[in-house]
C-alpha cells in the first residue's frame, strides 16, 4: 500500500476563511480517507486583534465592518454558520491562547486529538460566539470534552506547549506563507492558498495520487 500524501494545513483559528475550509476538510478526508494524512499546524494572523483591525480596518468600519466581512465571506459555504454576534459584541483579543491549547493537547494526547478540538473550538467561537481567547474559556471546552485539563495544564506551565507554537510560527515564517489557510502538499511539491473550492482541492490531490 502507498504511503498517503501529508497535507500539512496551516490556519489560523479566527480566519473566516479557515472556518469554511473546515466543511472542505472534513469532506476531503471523508472523500480520500487514509490516502492522506493532514497535519495541523498554526500561524499568527489574530496575534493580535486591536492592533489587526486599527490598522487595516480602521477606515472600513473596525470591528463593525470587519464582521460583515466574515459574514459575506463565509456565505461561499452554507454550513459555515456565523453567529452574528462574533466581532460585533464577541470579539476575541487574540488567537494565539487557543493555538496554545491546541499545541498542548497534541503534546499530551495525540495530533488527531488536537485535530478534534480545533474543529469545537472554531464552532464555539463562529456558532456559539465564545470568547476563544479566554484561557477559562479554552480549559472548559476541553474538560467538557474529556480531557484532563490538569495534564494540558501541565505543558503550558512547563514551556513545551509554547516552544512548539513557536516551531509553528517560525516555520510559516521561514516559508514565506502568504496566510490562512495554506495547504502544503506532499512535502511541499505544491504550495495552495485562501478559498480552495472542494473542486480545486480534490483535483490537486487527485493529480498527486496519480
Amino acid at each position: 500500500m502507498n504511503k498517503p500524501i501529508i497535507i500539512e494545513y496551516v490556519t489560523d483559528v479566527l480566519c473566516v476563511w479557515a472556518w469554511v475550509s473546515q466543511q472542505r476538510i472534513e469532506r476531503l478526508e471523508e472523500k480520500f480517507g487514509d490516502q492522506i494524512h493532514l497535519q495541523f499546524r498554526y500561524l499568527d494572523v489574530f496575534g493580535d486583534t486591536q492592533q489587526k483591525m486599527q490598522n487595516q480596518w480602521a477606515d472600513r468600519g473596525h470591528y463593525q465592518g470587519f464582521a460583515e466581512h466574515v459574514r459575506n465571506s463565509a456565505s461561499c459555504e452554507p454550513n459555515a454558520v456565523i453567529n452574528p454576534k462574533i466581532w460585533h459584541e464577541v470579539q476575541p483579543t487574540t488567537s494565539t491562547n487557543a493555538h496554545l491549547i491546541l499545541k498542548a493537547i497534541e503534546l499530551a494526547y495525540h495530533a488527531d486529538k488536537s485535530k478534534e478540538i480545533a474543529a469545537i473550538i472554531r464552532k464555539a467561537f463562529y456558532v456559539k460566539a465564545c470568547d476563544i481567547s479566554q484561557l477559562s474559556v479554552l480549559m472548559q471546552l476541553v474538560s467538557e470534552h474529556g480531557l484532563d485539563s490538569t495534564l494540558v495544564q501541565n505543558f503550558l506551565e512547563n514551556g513545551q506547549a509554547i516552544a512548539a507554537l513557536m516551531t509553528d510560527y517560525q516555520s510559516a515564517k521561514q516559508q514565506s506563507l502568504k496566510g490562512s489557510p495554506t495547504y502544503i502538499i506532499d512535502n511541499g511539491r505544491q504550495v495552495l492558498f485562501g478559498n480552495i473550492s472542494d473542486k480545486v482541492l480534490h483535483a490537486n490531490i487527485n493529480a498527486h495520487l496519480n
